[in-house]
Order: C-alpha cells, then sequence, then structure tokens
C-alpha cells in the first residue's frame, strides 16, 4: 500500500512551491512532555514554516548538516532514538534546497546543504530531519567564519541556572574583547554564547579566540567553570566546549528542535530574561506563540559584527606562559602542538615525547 501523502504550498521570497510530504500523520514525537497529542510529521512541517524567517535568518546561506530520523523520536520500548546525518545532498535533492563546496578537516571536499528559503526546509521535514547543523560560516566564505560559538555543558553535579551564571559571567569577558554576545539555549541541558565576527580568520584561529575566551573565563570562576576535555577531569564544574569552534563541528541551529521526548527547541533568548528561562518550555508548539507576541531576540544578530584581535593576543600570552594547544576531536588529524590524545589516568608519561608523540619503542 502506498504511503498518505499531501502536497504543502510553501511561500517562498521569489514565489509558491509544491512541496509533497509523505506519512503526514506519522508521529515524530508520539508522546511530547506526557501529552496524548502526538507531534506530527504535518505539524512538524507547519513549525518550519511559521519559524522560516528567524530560522533563516540564523541558520541560512550556511553549510548544515541534517540529522534525521525515520522512526522520529521515542518507541513503545523506550529505546533512544537512532538517527543519522546528511551532510551531502542525497540523490533526488530538489533544485530549491542549494549546496556548497567545503573542506573538512580531514581536507577531503564535498558539497554540503545549504537552506535559503522556506521550501527547502520543508523538504527537510519531509526527509525526517529533526536537527537541523549549520556551520558558524557562510556558504559564500565556508572558510572563515562568521560568529564565535563557545557551548556551556553542564557536568554532572550541575544544573541549567549553573550554566546560566557561567554564561553572564562569559558575556562581561567578550564585551571587554569588543565582542556582543548572544545566547540560546541548547534546547537541551546547557547554553549557547554566539559573538558575531568580521569573516577575518579561518577556524583554527577561530578556536584558539575561543579557547582564550574560556582560559580568562576559567580563571575568573575557576570552581564553576572548566576547560578541561577529559571528562575525569572535569568535576562538577559546567564545561567550556571549546573544540564546537573546529571545522565541521556544529550544535543544534537557533529554532531547531532536538530529538528528545518534550519536543523541546534550542531557543534565542534575551540577556535579561535567562534568570528565569526554563529551556522545557521552548517547544515546537510554544515558539510560534513566543515569536508572535516577542518577536526573535536574535533579530539582526549579524548587523555588527566585531573582531577577535584582542582574543588572539590573550591566546598569544598565555601560550607564551606555557598554556599551548588543547586536545582535538579524535576524528581529527594530529595538530601541531596538540598534547597526547590519551585519557590522563591511562597515560604512561614514558610512552610520549614531549611534542605529545608516542615514543619510539
Amino acid at each position: 500500500m502506498a504511503s498518505e501523502r499531501v502536497t504543502l504550498t510553501v511561500v517562498d521570497p521569489d514565489g509558491e512551491r509544491e512541496v509533497v510530504l509523505s506519512s503526514p500523520n506519522k508521529a515524530v514525537w508520539p508522546s511530547p512532555s506526557g501529552s496524548d497529542s502526538p507531534i506530527t510529521k504535518a505539524e512538524l512541517a507547519e513549525y518550519f514554516q511559521i519559524v522560516a524567517e528567524p530560522f533563516l535568518e540564523a541558520n541560512g546561506n550556511r553549510p548544515v548538516s541534517l540529522e534525521r530520523f525515520r522512526d522520529g523520536v521515542g518507541s513503545a520500548d523506550g529505546a533512544r532514538p537512532q538517527g543519522f546525518f546528511s551532510k551531502n545532498p542525497p540523490k533526488g535533492t530538489p533544485d530549491y534546497v542549494d549546496a556548497v563546496m567545503v573542506t573538512y578537516n580531514s581536507g577531503r571536499q564535498h558539497p554540503q546543504i545549504v537552506l535559503n528559503r522556506p521550501s527547502a526546509i520543508v523538504w527537510a521535514a519531509q526527509m525526517n530531519t529533526i536537527v537541523f547543523h549549520p556551520w558558524a560560516s557562510l556558504a559564500t566564505d565556508a572558510d572563515n567564519p562568521v560568529e564565535l560559538r563557545i557551548d556551556l555543558d553542564p557536568q554532572p553535579g550541575t544544573v541549567f541556572a549553573d550554566a546560566v551564571v557561567a554564561a553572564h559571567a562569559l558575556r562581561e569577558v567578550l564585551d571587554e574583547v569588543g565582542l556582543t554576545a548572544f545566547v540560546k539555549t541548547s534546547g537541551n541541558r546547557g547554553l549557547h554564547v554566539f559573538a558575531p565576527i568580521a569573516p577575518l580568520h579561518e577556524f583554527l584561529d577561530v578556536r584558539h579566540a575561543v579557547i582564550a575566551a574560556g582560559r580568562e573565563l576559567e580563571r575568573r570562576m575557576p570552581r564553576q567553570v572548566t576547560m578541561n576535555w577529559w571528562k575525569e577531569e572535569r568535576g562538577q564544574r559546567i564545561f567550556i566546549d571549546f573544540n564546537q569552534a573546529n571545522r565541521d563541528r556544529t550544535m543544534a541551529g537557533a529554532y531547531s528542535p532536538r530529538a528528545l521526548p518534550g519536543a523541546t527547541v534550542s531557543t534565542p533568548v534575551h540577556w535579561d530574561e535567562l534568570d528565569g528561562v526554563d529551556p522545557a518550555a521552548f517547544t515546537v508548539r510554544s515558539i510560534p506563540g513566543r515569536l508572535a507576541d516577542a518577536g526573535d531576540p536574535w533579530a539582526g544578530k549579524q548587523a555588527a559584527p566585531g573582531r577577535i584581535d584582542t582574543l588572539l593576543e590573550w591566546w598569544e600570552r598565555d601560550k607564551a606562559s606555557g598554556l599551548g594547544e588543547l586536545p582535538f576531536p579524535p576524528e581529527f588529524p594530529k595538530m601541531p602542538g596538540e598534547p597526547p590524545r590519551v585519557q590522563p589516568s591511562k597515560k604512561v608519561a614514558a610512552n610520549w615525547t614531549d611534542e605529545g608523540e608516542p615514543a619510539e619503542g
């Protein structure tokens, strides 16, 4: 039996487009927040049409990875949802979905999906996309980020309120170096702090700027935050995830849902409302009303980008005092000056050189 299909008329800036949606009544979230009413694929497609303008302002014209879930979120046995990533445009991608050639950290090049119009977001919903992971750079200049991103990740023993305290302090650090900070919920337990920057530096430089900002924050609140990459060293502190600044390392975009039972959404907020925020209240069903009532806190975010010159001076200062490179994610090639990629509790000093290379046997 053929699956049920409906045709949606989506309004794009250059006219209307028809997008076919298969299985519109499929439950993407079978019981969000304990509700008896599932969020269907059709409702998710409607959500994307409602939030298309702020969504595209934050995530459009960028290489983006689609996190797709064929079976939706949740199951009768409570199993973790099984998703997969699409970076390259799949076979049959319509011509209203754009792409750009990008270079990955391995040096390999490949086209990556770019979303530039509401119909492209609805197409992504048709492809069972729930989470959108945009790059920090634009498709027009994919090698140079237009924003500095810092992920504040609560560790066991900490809560969202601890991340809020760290975010306010991080805002002060960024303000001191001439950067304007914006904040959003992650859609889970943490916070994402972004600062628009001029696209004058490639990813490694921006990563170093993030590390410099994180180290300064750690100096000011050593009991509350940590830059330690290894979980065994973090303790009950907020982890400043500097590696999210790397090329092809992404986080959920603004107004992207998360593949979590409550259908939560990664949501931009004003700084003056942050202390009272309940991230669980921002959902696929609540965000349209929030936007209608209060607008988009990130509207015009990229209008006045700053520069990372001072942060790079801090990076050089710290490096001169013995604080050098930090570990990269495991899929990255070995990077210059990087310490050994081995868990500290398992490291045998005799097996490593001072440069972080395995010692010859």
